[in-house]
């Protein structure tokens, strides 16, 4: 590099930056730090005089998008200043290729003096040999040392969310960052009861537009006003309205959130590498999931009705506001597409049905007309009479629950643990007095190592039968209370007269309609119908002599 003139009156940038993301220490590295040692160096030297200082707190050295640096190096471009000052070069920036690039080639073609203080480096004395080879390597340690702290910074974060802990920068709407803990959340009264509206809208049939436009007429500030309401220094590129409003992409991203029934989803998102800050999204299998982590605001039931609706085609009719009673749930017994609501008019009076969807478009299928009348007094007689079946189911299980069976067979397992737990004992001893045969050589090596695997693996099959004994008891003895929870959901609508639409969702998966009219349903928990139907069935066959649940019956 050619020597620069040392007869110039040099006007000076001084440039500084700090970053607590590359690892900098505050104290030795501080904004003031740097200034003093700066302004101190320059005392002595009556040729440079300051004219900018021009600093980047709380930016990367990883590349050059920062304000002040390119600022100042507009400034050199337009011979507004010709030396730049920075206390090491690490400041200046830690990308070996691009701070390269200007050290030798983008100041020298400008005539810009650069002065690295630390690094005892002046441009305008030339390069020295040492130079050549100390100044490329100083500035490829600062690139590794970026990609260490990088590692590193990956590797806390990664930590950080297996454990559980939150880090976003904002907490999730409906919650608030614990005050002594900023990993954990703890719910909002005011916005968790907004959630909870918006999912009960949603199972009532209310499109996720018209959600926001009844948030927006209620004056409700929207998550991103709400954070701003509560202080917060939210800030996006997206807003384009001076006041964010409730929009149905918002209502959507509320209502397919698993965070909101306890469930910690995080690491979405990455970046290539420390250099490249776009970011992509990372396959679903990769994201960090901690189920249980903080308190739903929603149930799991609710979460996956709606999501279940959300699935399915429930668009809203024109001029309605809510989506029909059974919108989503018909389906076509013969191709499986979903039922479609059609309406005829007929001597003044217009008469809905229902028809197959593939029909309706294609004719590739059989029409499965029913009338919207006979669907809904068909599911409702069938209705009624499941929930009569699942009242009388409970009331057996009570009085299952009263019989002394259960303590009988709980002393009988119990009996037959203490058997195994000698078994294991006498085994542990078997191998004790086999080891002692092998020192006194009474059996050779090969002799107790086969001896030892037979009494192993009949201590293993002991201390398994005691494992699977001590779970029939927890079966026997667990309160059937939280077993029979969903029998309550279904008792809520014992002496219902009409179905709407929150009955709908909330009590039938799916509605088969076939060709000549007839209707099969399949209602939610029939799993737990089936099962409790199975053990009332058991229950029935192991008491049989006595009678007893026929007695009941």
């Amino acid at each position: 590099m050619d020597k620069l003139n040392t007869d110039t009156k040099y006007r000076a940038s001084i440039y500084l930056r700090l970053s607590k993301e590359d690892g900098d220490k505050s104290e030795s590295d501080s904004i003031g730090n740097q200034r003093d040692l700066i302004h101190h160096f320059l005392k002595d030297k009556p040729d440079i005089e300051v004219v900018s200082e021009r600093i980047d707190d709380g930016y990367s050295g990883v590349n050059f998008d920062r304000p002040a640096v390119k600022k100042m190096i507009e400034d050199a471009e337009n011979g507004v200043i010709n030396c730049i000052v920075v206390k090491d070069l690490s400041r200046f920036g830690r990308n070996f290729v691009e701070v390269g690039k200007y050290i030798d080639q983008v100041f020298p073609a400008l005539s810009i003096r650069v002065i690295s203080i630390n690094e005892n480096f002046d441009s305008i004395n030339g390069r020295s040999q040492s130079d050549n080879i100390l100044l490329p390597f100083l500035s490829l340690i600062n690139d590794a040392y970026l990609r260490d702290i990088s590692i590193k910074v990956r590797s806390q974060l990664e930590i950080k969310r297996k454990k559980g802990d939150f880090i976003g920068s904002f907490a999730v709407y409906g919650y608030f960052k614990h005050p002594e803990n900023r990993h954990k959340l703890v719910i909002d009264d005011y916005a968790a009861d907004i959630v909870r509206d918006i999912f009960k809208w949603k199972i009532e049939g209310q499109s996720q537009q018209r959600i926001a436009d009844k948030l927006n007429e209620l004056d409700i500030l929207s998550p991103m006003e709400y954070k701003k309401f509560c202080g917060m220094e939210y800030q996006t590129s997206f807003q384009t309205n001076a006041k964010a409003k409730w929009s149905a992409v918002a209502i959507g991203r509320i209502l397919k959130n698993e965070f909101y029934v306890g469930t910690l989803v995080q690491g979405k998102r990455t970046t290539p590498n420390h250099k490249v800050k776009k970011t992509v999204t990372k396959p679903s299998d990769e994201w960090i999931r901690i189920e249980n982590n903080h308190e739903p605001i929603i149930t799991n039931e609710e979460f996956a009705i709606v999501n279940e609706l959300l699935n399915s085609d429930t668009r809203v009719a024109p001029h309605k506001t809510e989506v029909y009673t059974f919108s989503g749930l018909l389906y076509c017994a013969d191709c499986g597409n979903q039922l479609v609501r059609s309406s005829v008019c007929r001597n003044g009076k217009t008469y809905f049905y229902y028809m197959c969807g593939k029909n309706r478009i294609t004719k590739k299928c059989t029409s499965h007309r029913i009338s919207d009348t006979a669907i809904t007094d068909g599911i409702l007689v069938a209705l009624r009479q499941h929930i009569a079946n699942i009242v009388e189911m409970e009331r057996i299980l009570k009085y299952i629950d009263t019989l002394p069976y259960k303590s009988t067979n709980v002393k009988k397992l119990n009996v037959q643990i203490i058997s195994k737990e000698d078994e294991v004992k006498r085994y542990e001893h078997l191998k004790t007095a086999l080891f002692e045969n092998l020192s006194d050589s009474i059996l050779d090596k090969n002799e107790y190592l086969r001896l030892k695997y037979v009494y192993d693996e009949k201590q293993q099959s002991a201390e398994l039968a005691i494992t699977n004994l001590k779970q029939e008891i927890d079966k026997l003895i667990k309160n059937r209370t939280e077993e029979t929870l969903w029998i309550e959901k279904f008792k809520l609508y014992q002496n219902i007269d009409t179905i709407d639409r929150k009955i709908a969702v909330n009590l039938i998966n799916k509605i088969t309609v076939y060709d000549d009219k007839r209707l099969e349903i399949s209602f939610k928990y029939q799993y737990n119908f089936d099962l409790a139907l199975s053990f009332i069935q058991s229950m029935e066959k192991e008491i049989s002599p006595r009678n007893k649940v026929k007695e009941a019956v």
